[in-house]
């Protein structure tokens, strides 16, 4: 079983190589040339050098007199071969490099694109740490073996010349190579097939060490305010000494392989030694062929590495491969339609969302492995609408979270998203910015199924403010603007005065100039908010959903954004999930709900008056905001100012 293993990780690795030349076949052209000159030189430099000691050093030696025509010819000799190896060896680093280094930056970029195709709910399924190593690790291991590949491919050519110039020169001395040159290459073969494991599992470790990083550095400051540095730091390091001592592993087997792989032609060369010695006393062969062999053993040992170290990194290529594979051929991509809406409309979208049931899918167990059927989306099959039982019932799915859910944004009107934690206000906040596709219903945008809208219709006409707002490492301008066609530095004002930012730019030193830091870090979180708003903005949208976009705000602030935003000149409908009070009063219309569905919907005062939950909800919400709002002022009832306090500053 182990044998077969192996020998399927060579024939994969040598089908991505494959690959890669039908990819760049020019520049592998390019890079095998080189080597096959410089292989072919290497033999004629070995028989050049047997000349000259034979015709040139020993006669001179045996009459004490130097003819210096030949010794001139020799060096000619020489010099001329080395020219010639220089050129082939430039022909051949530039093929490989330029080889290997363009794969690479193609499939960075096929990662990347995938990634963007692929929708939101693939990116929740799958670690940022192990999407940063596909793009990064993992295509350089599949690609590494392509720098010695040219190298090697010519090494074998050099060696089918060499043993037809060792028949042509000596049968006994030809049947010595026939017997190292083999045993090179099984010795290789065993080194391959001892190595592929460890390399898969160095690989594998190598993209969980990344996850681990990147989870604990983007939750650093949960990791600090609960005092989890150490427990971290554990966790980190565990799996850090596993990638160590898989590394180790293959280091080891590697300095086990490597003096063998060194000794065998030098083994030769001193084989070659003895039996010529006989062939010379026997007068089978002359001083200049004896030389002339001996050196080509010396000189064969550094070329024949090559390829050893292709075999060598199959396996690490083979599980690179297998893991660009698995982004690369996922599939659950959210196609658009060809459908636009007017690109000059003005007025306010409206939004609909007809009987829609949504369920996540969990976790991805393993993303190592082929892709599944359907990764990505919610489920497929029968219409949940229909029968509300399949989303209940399909066991590659979670519960749902949203069931049967029917409102309305009609147009230039604002709608405030009410309900207790988990209820599934965040998911119909993707949902109308088709982040992600419902299981069954329908969301429509003036009267259009999303799914039939283009992805620049949609762009242009809905825009999402998340949750937790994410600012680029940039300035404020670039965050604003985002390199939007048509966005100038008077629309980014414009935007920045609606989401009630332009105070705080304007007293930056730079304003919009000014370098914010890496996620904003030189904002406060109502500042990063607000920023981000404005970049919502700055588009004129359409419609606009705000996923409790304005927490971190002070609620006199959101009130002032929220009353520009109702303003005449802002022509957007607002889906807000809110829970102030003073928000959700400034709604037209509210839509209640609980455990996914909607249990009511009506204004602020007919919800109060009718709707138990509703009432507990809001009345418990706004008791929390008159605590916050104690602990500002630093009240006797909080003893000073809380944490949620001075996070919302």
């Amino acid at each position: 079983m182990a044998s077969r293993t192996s020998r399927d990780v060579l024939l994969r690795g040598l089908w991505v190589l494959g690959q890669g030349i039908r990819e760049q076949p020019g520049l592998f052209t390019l890079g095998v040339g080189g080597s096959v000159v410089f292989g072919l030189l290497t033999i004629a430099s070995a028989y050049v050098v047997g000349a000259i000691v034979g015709d040139v050093v020993v006669p001179s030696i045996e009459t004490g007199q130097i003819e210096d025509g030949l010794l001139a010819a020799g060096g000619a000799a020489l010099l001329a071969v080395s020219v010639v190896k220089v050129v082939g060896i430039f022909g051949r680093r530039l093929g490989a490099g330029f080889m290997q280094y363009r794969l690479q930056a193609s499939y960075r970029r096929r990662v990347t694109r995938r990634y963007l195709d692929l929708p939101m709910s693939w990116h929740q399924r799958h670690p940022t740490g192990t999407l940063l190593s596909n793009a990064n690790s993992d295509v350089e291991a599949t690609w590494f073996p392509v720098a010695p590949l040219p190298f090697a491919v010519g090494t074998v050519v050099m060696l089918f010349t060499a043993i037809a110039a060792l028949f042509a020169t000596d049968w006994v001395l030809a049947m010595v190579g026939l017997a190292v040159f083999p045993a090179l290459f099984t010795l290789n073969v065993v080194y391959s097939r001892r190595m592929a494991p460890r390399q898969v599992r160095a690989q594998r470790l190598r993209a969980e060490v990344s996850g681990i990083a990147h989870e604990s550095f983007d939750g650093a400051l949960v990791v600090k305010t609960m005092g989890r540095e150490a427990e971290e730091t554990v966790r980190f390091a565990d799996r850090a000494a596993e990638l160590r001592d898989a590394l180790i592993s293959v280091g080891r087997l590697r300095g086990m392989f490597d003096p063998l792989l060194e000794t065998l032609p030098s083994l030769g060369t001193l084989a070659v030694l003895m039996v010529g010695a006989v062939r010379l006393q026997q007068g089978a062969v002359s001083i200049a062929d004896l030389v002339s062999v001996a050196f080509l053993f010396t000189v064969l040992a550094f070329p024949v590495r090559a390829i050893g170290w292709v075999l060598a990194e199959l396996p690490r290529s083979v599980a690179g491969w297998d893991r660009l594979r698995h982004v690369l051929t996922a599939t659950g991509e959210m196609p658009y339609g060809d459908t636009e809406l007017p690109v000059t409309a003005t007025s306010p979208a409206d939004l609909v969302f007809d009987r829609v049931w949504f369920s996540y899918r969990p976790p991805a167990a393993d993303t190592v492995g082929p892709a599944t059927a359907d990764p990505a989306t919610a489920v497929s099959g029968p219409d949940p609408a229909a029968d509300p039982t399949a989303v209940a019932t399909a066991t590659t799915v979670l519960p749902p979270v949203l069931r049967d859910v029917s409102f309305t944004v009609p147009a230039g009107r604002t709608v405030a998203l009410v309900g207790p934690t988990g209820s599934g206000k965040s998911t119909i906040a993707a949902l109308a910015a088709r982040l992600v596709d419902p299981t069954g219903g329908r969301i429509a945008v003036d009267g259009v199924d999303v799914r039939e809208l283009t992805a620049e219709s949609l762009a242009r006409t809905v825009a999402l403010v998340a949750q937790v707002p994410f600012v680029f490492d940039d300035t404020v301008r670039a965050n604003v603007n985002l390199d939007r066609t048509g966005l100038t530095d008077e629309s980014a004002w414009s935007a920045l005065r609606l989401a009630e930012a332009d105070g705080f730019v304007a007293a930056l030193d730079g304003g919009l100039d000014t370098m914010v830091g890496e996620r904003g870090t030189t904002l406060s979180g109502g500042q990063r908010q607000r920023l981000t708003l404005a970049r919502a903005l700055a588009g004129r949208p359409r419609l606009l959903v705000l996923d409790d976009a304005t927490s971190a705000v002070d609620p006199r602030v959101e009130a002032a954004i929220l009353a520009a935003l109702r303003a005449a000149e802002v022509a957007t409908s607002i889906l807000v999930v809110a829970y102030r009070r003073a928000t959700i009063a400034l709604a037209d219309e509210v839509v209640y709900l609980d455990q996914g569905r909607v249990v009511d919907h009506g204004t602020h005062q007919q919800l109060l008056a009718r709707c138990p939950g509703y009432a507990d909800l809001v009345t418990a919400y706004e008791q929390a905001e008159a605590e916050r709002e104690r602990d500002r002022a630093g009240g006797p009832a909080s003893g000073g100012p809380s944490l949620t306090a001075e996070v919302t500053a």
